[in-house]
């Protein structure tokens, strides 16, 4: 896998991959997510929920979203956001990969760390399904689900909010190793 991951290292390729994923997730934030808030009266949905949920939480969101606004998630939000964690996946493993690369460390134990945000994409799948089957069942979903969805919400992001620590961290050394070569 890490072979895959270096021979897709061009500059070129990173930055498309990285539009075009930030371009969706624009998309996302701009019109879908837009579109189901427009029901929900200010709640949250459950995707933008980074510390979990419960039944409680779940039952009154679809109940305040209504038959439309659940068909306006089921519809058009979620569609886009089983896109989304491939290309958030990929490009950001690749970013990361990108700059490690560049500091030298595509041959060291740090490299896997570019691992981490296809363990998120993977989450954010597992819990648009778990979204997918709680919308489709309701109001008949079952508290583990809700559970079960909720911890993949949180493990999500949590391994997102772990991969950009790395990212920043990563590139505050690279800037400095690239100011360093410009000052001796």
């Amino acid at each position: 896998m890490t072979d895959l991951i270096k021979q897709n290292l061009s500059g070129k390729k990173v930055l498309l991959l990285f539009i075009a994923t930030n371009i969706v997730y624009l998309f996302m934030l701009t019109v879908t997510i837009p579109a189901v808030m427009q029901y929900s009266r200010g709640m949250k949905i459950l995707d933008m929920m980074p510390l979990g949920y419960d039944a409680a939480y779940v039952n009154t969101l679809f109940d305040t979203l209504g038959t439309t606004g659940q068909e306006v998630y089921l519809l058009k939000q979620l569609p886009v956001d089983l896109l989304y964690p491939f290309l958030f996946g990929v490009s950001s493993c690749l970013v990361l990969a990108y700059f490690l690369n560049k500091l030298g460390k595509a041959d060291k134990p740090v490299f896997y760390l570019c691992f981490i945000p296809l363990f998120s994409g993977l989450f954010d799948y597992a819990e648009n399904i778990g979204i997918i089957s709680l919308l489709n069942r309701y109001p008949d979903h079952t508290t583990w689900m809700i559970t079960i969805t909720s911890f993949f919400s949180v493990l999500k992001n949590s391994f997102t909010t772990v991969y950009f620590v790395i990212l920043i961290i990563t590139l505050v050394v690279f800037i400095k190793s690239r100011l360093s070569k410009r000052t001796v």
